[in-house]
């Protein structure tokens, strides 16, 4: 746990009809500016709220699952915006050989995050960003270890236990195992906190992983995990009817309501081993 990801404020609460002065302790949230440098030129590319923390592997997480790079390869270099000590923002530098155009990435960037103008435009613009060729052999995750993950995950996540307003994303193997967790007050950004990780030991695509979210499911994750091959989702919570949508598109296990006894498939109905 990072000390400057949490902070202490004196509140006041109630409880049992008295008022009593405590200090609370709340997860941080400041903002990031995400840039490119291309041939020599800077571009801001997305202002994001987030807790510090792995900043480099949430900008690397961002730029691929905005189908901006396509693999560690096309990075050069990343580092902080050291010219300026008020501007708190990552800048990557990627290679010459990367063609993206400024403004269609800004279109692209409005109809997956926003979830554009219906659901079908959605959908068509995942297919036209992922890059990823879905494998034909399939698996099995045996129902009590999928019900063990939301356990599992509880008692990883550092920062939640201290503050309690907090996201993770965690990826696990087949047996219940954690590979990598990472926390955020943005789901969105944990999850791009994951998958930079993941990128950076290139580990993408992950074909073989169980993806946890600590809250719902959203089309924007079920995208961004659908852009690194994610084929099995399990949120603690309530999907959207369009992340169903697009995980049935992409053959990807989607779960939700997880909980220590049970849970609800939405999608890819096969993977789940219920033996």
């Amino acid at each position: 746990m990072k000390k400057d990801s949490l902070q202490a404020f004196e509140i006041q609460r109630f409880s049992n009809g008295e008022k009593h002065y405590i200090n609370d302790i709340l997860s941080v949230e400041v903002p990031l500016g995400i840039k490119i440098q291309w041939r020599d030129e800077i571009r801001d590319i997305s202002v994001t709220m987030r807790t510090p923390g792995n900043d480099s592997e949430l900008a690397l997480g961002f730029l691929f699952t905005e189908g901006i790079i396509q693999s560690f390869d096309d990075v050069l270099k990343i580092h902080a915006n050291v010219e300026d000590a008020e501007d708190s923002s990552v800048i990557v530098e990627i290679a010459s050989h990367v063609h993206w155009e400024f403004q269609k990435m800004q279109r692209n960037f409005y109809t997956t995050s926003s979830c554009g103008v219906c659901g079908k435009a959605s959908i068509d613009a995942v297919k036209i960003a992922c890059p990823i060729i879905l494998p034909q052999k399939r698996w099995l995750l045996k129902k009590d270890i999928l019900l063990s993950l939301p356990q599992n995950l509880r008692s990883a996540q550092e920062s939640f236990e201290f503050s309690g307003g907090i996201h993770a994303s965690a990826l696990f193997d087949l047996q219940g195992n954690l590979i990598v967790l990472k926390e955020d007050v943005g789901r969105h950004n944990a999850l791009d906190k994951l998958i930079g990780s993941q990128l950076m030991c290139q580990k993408i695509p992950l074909f073989h992983e169980v993806l946890v979210l600590s809250g719902r499911g959203s089309f924007e994750l079920v995208q961004k995990a659908a852009m690194a091959g994610i084929r099995f989702i399990a949120c603690v919570g309530a999907p959207s009817s369009l992340a169903v949508e697009l995980a049935e598109e992409y053959d990807i296990t989607l779960i939700g309501f997880l909980k220590a006894d049970r849970f609800n498939v939405y999608s890819g109905f096969d993977r789940v081993d219920f033996s």
